[in-house]
């Protein structure tokens, strides 16, 4: 039984019908305590006055899900109190925005929260497409493409979710699992935009090519192997008793809490109530898929494992009717050729790029073209003065989009409500009076990416 060097200032009288003795250490006091009762030594060395124990749990912690610091006061195991230190990764995007093109700022945002970047695009284009006043020339086929992407990246982002948190309590299989399904995904994406991540691929006004040969059939052979391998989560996990033991009444926060907290996403469906954007506020045709919004009413960490379960169940719903819809041939970008960047993307000895056939064609055809184009990526196009939010509903929660135009070829401001940052206020009430063991899987359930949280 250790303490600070103000132990020594406890009376001997306290401590003597315990008959401890003491000796100085490098730590402080030490008291070997022997025979007596228990209760009175705890009693004696609770009027101690000892100091307060400040824990750091990251930002190198593997449980914070990035450099995200934790400062825990404890009581014994218990947590009195439990606040974040955040910023760590802070990258100044929203600040960089400000000194691109409207077009470029994509590069940007889709580094943010690295784990939903199509979200992420997709919440800036939509704004940017607001302030333009296009949104009536988005084609079909771009918004089929684009929820295809989006849903896609939902199944990605939670599959990370429970394979981090699988590792975090010792339940490595669901990692080895989770991460061997998500290398389904990102073979897609690969195939479809040429990158694993950070992709850039949706624009402004539409995409950045349309789908290439082969994307419907690796689409439908995905399907297949995902519908067999995410009935084994259920297997491994739902009614595994030490794993349930892990989660139920863990991180646990009610209705009245989380709607007093801004929580969003599934800590907010994981208490009842059934609020998703793609059914509130739809965007990008989500009114016309048929799919669920799923819920739980156990407002803890357990419900939120069950939730993404289903949300990914609802997503393979989703998939499947964009595939049906993608039978129909289209334009992937605006017909303004004032806006609609262009690109022929093909794959070149360094990388995806402009095809040589697009670029010689550009500059072959008139001088007023080549100038066009070069005003066009080099200035950008102007986007009228005003403000516009938009939102979408990423797999954390809703992301939300402010941005401000003062008429320019640069954005005057963006901001965005990132789901993470909002969320981990809610890390102090779901710890709090919990064991340490506990807040681990608390921040697991509330998934954050510190990558949205210190843009």
């Amino acid at each position: 039984m250790s303490s600070t060097s103000q132990e020594k200032h406890t009376s001997e009288r306290e401590i003597h019908a315990s008959e401890a003795t003491a000796r100085e250490t490098t730590e402080g006091t030490v008291y070997t305590v022997s025979g007596g009762d228990w209760g009175e030594v705890a009693a004696a060395v609770a009027k101690s006055d000892d100091e307060k124990i400040i824990v750091n749990m990251g930002p190198q912690h593997p449980s914070t899900h990035g450099v995200l610091r934790l400062i825990l006061e404890i009581d014994g195991e218990t947590v009195t109190e439990a606040r974040c230190g955040i910023g760590y990764l802070h990258t100044g995007i929203e600040k960089n925005l400000e000194y691109r093109t409207w077009t470029q700022g994509t590069t940007f945002v889709t580094r943010m929260d690295y784990l939903t970047p199509f979200f992420n695009e997709t919440a800036y284009c939509l704004g940017v497409e607001k302030l333009l006043g296009i949104e009536d020339q988005i084609s079909d086929r771009t918004d089929v493409i684009r929820v295809l992407l989006m849903e896609l990246n939902r199944l990605s982002s939670h599959l990370v979710c429970i394979a981090t948190g699988g590792m975090e309590l010792g339940a490595t299989t669901v990692m080895i699992y989770g991460f061997r399904d998500r290398e389904l995904v990102l073979d897609l994406f690969e195939l479809i935009t040429g990158l694993r991540m950070n992709h850039a691929f949706i624009r402004p006004g539409g995409l950045a090519q349309d789908l290439p040969p082969g994307t419907i059939d690796a689409l439908r052979e995905f399907l297949k192997k995902i519908k067999k391998n995410l009935p084994e989560y259920d297997k491994l996990c739902t009614g595994n008793p030490v794993f349930k033991a892990r989660l139920q009444d863990i991180g646990y926060l009610d209705l009245a809490g989380a709607m007093a907290l801004g929580a969003t996403g599934p800590i907010l469906r994981s208490a009842g109530l059934p609020h998703d954007l793609r059914k509130a506020q739809p965007y990008c045709g989500y009114e016309t898929y048929d799919f669920e919004v799923p819920t739980t009413d156990t407002c803890d960490s357990y419900g939120r494992f069950l939730l993404r379960l289903e949300e990914m169940n609802q997503s393979l719903r989703i998939i499947e009717q964009c595939i049906e819809r993608l039978a129909e041939p289209g334009p992937v970008m605006v017909e303004d050729k004032k806006i609609a960047w262009p690109a022929q993307l093909a794959l070149g000895p360094d990388g995806l790029g402009n095809s040589l056939d697009h670029i010689k064609n550009i500059m072959g055809t008139s001088m007023e073209a080549l100038i066009h184009h070069f005003k066009l990526v080099t200035e950008g196009f102007r986007v009228p003065p005003g403000q516009a939010y938009t939102a979408v509903e990423s797999p954390k929660g809703e992301l939300g989009v402010h941005m401000v135009s003062d008429g320019g070829t640069r954005p005057y401001r963006v901001h965005f409500r990132d789901p993470s940052f909002t969320n981990l206020e809610s890390m102090a009430a779901m710890c709090e009076g919990g064991q340490v063991a506990d807040v681990i899987v608390a921040v697991a359930s509330i998934d954050p990416v510190m990558g949205g949280v210190d843009r």
